[in-house]
């Protein structure tokens, strides 16, 4: 499926994130036009001259950019990834206040110059925020949302296919909930290929115990350390390398891709709730199909009673959030 003719991807932000996600977009052809905006100018002008003097070797696609807010005029979707960076240690909440007065700013702005585009926020703390673009804009959720648990999705379905030994495209299993602490994965609805998680049967080589008489199916202590390592991932990352870029990059780059094909994808994104399994006013991850009006539809699945009280936890978290910066 080819992207809708002369798309354009507008990206906020010439950090880590931004640029990642403007090579991913080239690399992937996501779009026919990557525009990419800063406040830096000499930082976005050699950004954009590095990203165009390779496209010779991306297909169709070209680059635009600069220090001037017009360059997002009539984009398709604009990506906003600028704001505070997360720092070792620092939660995603705890940057919430001063990116928040970014947005405040910058939304009527954006949507002034690309007033039929879908926007995607991808600077943290995303629900938070993505609640706020909403606000800010006036623009209703299946148009402003953020990327969500798409990329804690992704971490689940590698390690779980490094330890049952499977492609990753045939594990199909998704964190739902705030992109933060108070994440869990949807183990009840998780399947290897046809198979559910909880019927998947490992091999002793694979983790059984040696006193086993044969294949064994995973334990409550693997899925919490699973979840856990998942929940972990990237405070490891920006410890180990100062920023998460790559990975969030081409998570980025699949959203863009199910919006200018209107590809009708199931991803779990964040977008302000009404009445979702009792939650309404906060913007949690759940699977949404998503296409070129943006969020099509949200997908009311099945939860446990212990998924349900962790996603009625994890609204409470970020409704606390909320109140506090005046949002709720």
């Amino acid at each position: 499926m080819s992207v809708i003719e002369n798309s354009k991807l507008a990206i906020v932000g010439a950090g880590a994130v931004g640029t990642s996600l403007a090579y991913a977009a080239l690399i992937r052809e996501s779009a026919r036009e990557v525009a990419l905006y800063d406040i830096n100018s000499t930082k976005v002008a050699a950004e954009v001259l590095d990203l165009a003097h390779g496209t010779q070797f991306t297909g169709a696609s070209r680059v635009t950019g600069g220090d001037d807010l017009d360059v997002v005029s009539d984009a398709n979707i604009v990506v906003i990834t600028a704001g505070a960076r997360q720092h070792p240690g620092q939660s995603r909440l705890d940057m919430a206040g001063v990116n928040v007065e970014i947005l405040r700013d910058l939304m009527p702005k954006l949507v002034e110059r690309a007033p039929d585009a879908i926007f995607v926020l991808v600077t943290n703390p995303v629900d938070v925020l993505a609640v706020a673009a909403q606000q800010f804009s006036g623009l209703p959720p299946a148009r402003v949302f953020g990327s969500g648990t798409v990329l804690d999705s992704s971490r689940l379905r590698w390690m779980l296919s490094e330890r049952v030994g499977v492609a990753i495209s045939n594990v199909h299993a998704l964190i739902v909930g705030e992109h933060g602490d108070s994440e869990f994965p949807l183990w009840s609805q998780a399947r290897i290929g046809p198979i559910s998680l909880a019927d998947w049967m490992l091999t002793r080589s694979a983790g059984g115990s040696a006193s086993s008489p044969g294949p064994v199916p995973f334990t409550e202590a693997e899925f919490e350390s699973i979840a856990n390592d998942v929940k972990n991932a990237a405070y490891r990352v920006i410890e180990g390398k100062g920023a998460t870029n790559y990975a969030i990059g081409l998570s980025g780059a699949r959203i863009v891709e199910a919006v200018l094909r209107d590809e009708g994808a199931i991803l779990p994104v964040s977008s302000v709730l009404t009445d979702y399994r009792g939650v309404s006013g906060v913007a949690l991850s759940v699977p949404s199909v998503i296409d070129a009006s943006g969020i099509a539809r949200v997908i009311d699945v099945p939860f446990s009673p212990k998924e349900q009280a962790l996603f009625e936890h994890s609204a409470a978290t970020l409704r606390a959030s909320l109140d506090t910066l005046g949002l709720a």
